[in-house]
């Protein structure tokens, strides 16, 4: 049975879109920009998150061996980053298909205002048939404020646009069961909403080119799942790939979508390394807050603000054995906060519909 999809992240990793010298695979690239442009020409929307800046630098330039890796990094990407959108504006163009150029930085992801910005901005492109080519901005990125990976912009890219379904594509048939070269390790076909730790049998080596390995893959996957987004892990490298999973007629591994969440709640979801203060909470607003009513957290039920805060941040919430329970959007400041902490009648520190409670 196909999947009928309406809007569809897909993710190239690093490792499809290179080489194994390093350089753009380009036979590649055309074979799947071919697939895409048959995707779209069905009335489906198409957001592409590719890696390939730093191999599309590589192939245009030799850096001196004095640079450390991160001015590397910064001059290859930034050369790069226009070559990688003219490869694929010319092989967009060749089906009469329009691609644009997202670049994002984590930081567009912890503001609210950034964040509608950029979700805007890409409701707008595919509102004209445009394909937004969404990469991380490696140039200003380093460090810190970079992603886990391309995997985990891909995520945020999906849940932002309450996209169906999010397709990544790597170097193997998808997450395996073991090391994926032993010979009796198999694919895990589907992954249903039960939390499974992938840690116990997912190998933490990573491809030669990405910074993303298979856990961070599992996790961002898992994660994308319960907001009600199915996710397909899929082997770039092999003919046809897209066209095959959307048929559903290639081994792979899909992650079930559940539940789905309000717009706000998949922002807060992925935005707990965005969190600035955390305020602990008391037993009987756990409770309260993780049963089947809508619950607003209230100061009565707060033991202690355990770091600053200002109104419109993201908190997050921990219980008294200093487990995180949910991340919400602050009300308002830490030191209001501290006035109020076990007083009854007083405004919630984080209403409902903007508060995230972990799965």
């Amino acid at each position: 049975m196909a999947f009928n999809y309406q809007r569809i992240i897909i993710k190239i990793g690093s490792n499809v879109f290179t080489q194994e010298n390093g350089l753009p695979n380009l036979e590649r690239i055309a074979h799947l920009v071919e697939q895409i442009a048959a995707i779209k020409k069905q009335g489906k929307e198409v957001i592409l998150v590719s890696s390939g800046a730093v191999a599309s630098g590589r192939s245009l330039i030799t850096i001196s061996e004095k640079y450390d890796a991160i001015a590397a990094r910064q001059l290859l990407a930034s050369i790069g980053q226009v070559k990688l959108i003219n490869t694929y504006s010319h092989l967009f163009e060749q089906f009469d298909i329009l691609c644009s150029q997202v670049l994002v930085t984590k930081e567009d992801f912890r503001d609210r205002m950034h964040y509608l910005n950029m979700k805007n901005c890409l409701e707008l492109l595919l509102q004209h048939q445009v394909i937004p080519v969404v990469n991380e901005n490696d140039v200003v990125s380093v460090t810190e404020l970079m992603f886990t990976d391309n995997d985990e912009l891909a995520g945020l890219i999906a849940s932002m646009l309450n996209a169906q379904a999010l397709i990544v594509l790597t170097n193997v048939d998808g997450i395996y069961n073991g090391d994926p070269k032993a010979p009796d390790s198999a694919v895990i076909e589907e992954v249903k909403d039960s939390v499974v730790d992938f840690a116990t049998f997912v190998s933490s080596g990573r491809s030669q080119f990405g910074r993303g390995g298979m856990i961070t893959k599992s996790t961002m996957s898992q994660k994308t799942a319960q907001l009600g987004i199915a996710v397909h892990i899929a082997n770039g490298t092999r003919n046809n790939i897209l066209t095959d999973v959307l048929e559903n007629n290639v081994i792979h591994t899909r992650f079930i979508p559940n539940k789905t969440a309000s717009g706000k709640k998949k922002w807060l979801a992925h935005s707990e390394k965005s969190a600035t203060g955390t305020v602990q909470v008391n037993d009987g607003a756990k409770i309260a807050l993780i049963s089947a009513k809508a619950t607003s957290l209230l100061p009565i039920g707060i033991t202690k603000v355990l770091t600053d805060f200002k109104k419109g941040d993201i908190i997050k919430l921990i219980d008294e054995k200093d487990k995180l329970i949910g991340l919400g959007i602050a009300e308002y400041s830490a030191d209001k906060a501290k006035e109020r902490i076990g007083q009854k009648n007083q405004k919630p520190l984080i209403h409902y519909d903007y508060l995230y409670l972990q799965g």
